[in-house]
């Protein structure tokens, strides 16, 4: 078994987390986000540090520990440096071009594959200016046109 779960997560300066009960609450500069555990773990903040602890040795309670213990770490970076997503364009005709407020990228399709630019903090020219597209916090609800792009380029690649 992994030993993910047994790892202290520590806090960076800025973030701090809330608990009540199983339901935790982590604010930092980004943002904030909330999310209620299983209550089969423990979880104990002391000072700068956040470790876990499992109630039972059952297999699915052992799972349990190490993703919360992945799903807390990824919420405390969310909230400190937030997400970043890279996105490489390999093959022989693959392009990706803005016309206007509209990303076309040539994948290997018979035809260009086109996203529309929504109001939003990183727009499509950061895309294409390193091929890296970041977000924050509140663009991981709703990456539906970054996870399309990922899987044109691994349904390829």
């Amino acid at each position: 078994m992994s030993r993910i779960g047994y790892k202290v997560v520590n806090l960076p300066e800025g973030v701090e987390v809330k608990q009540d009960g199983n339901v935790v609450t982590v604010k930092g500069p980004k943002g904030e986000l909330t999310r209620e555990f299983s209550d089969k773990i423990t979880i104990k903040v002391e000072g700068n540090e956040v470790s876990f602890e499992r109630s039972a040795e059952d297999n699915k309670t052992k799972a349990l520990h190490g993703t919360t213990r992945s799903n807390f770490h990824n919420m405390v970076v969310g909230v400190s440096e937030g997400f970043k997503k890279e996105l490489e364009l390999r093959g022989v005709g693959y392009r990706a071009q803005m016309k206007g407020k509209t990303l076309v990228l040539n994948v290997g399709y018979s035809h260009p594959v086109e996203f529309e630019e929504e109001e939003a903090e990183n727009t499509l020219a950061d895309f294409l200016e390193g091929i890296t597209l970041s977000s924050d916090i509140d663009g991981m609800q709703d990456e539906e046109d970054s996870v399309t792009l990922m899987t044109l380029h691994s349904a390829k690649g």
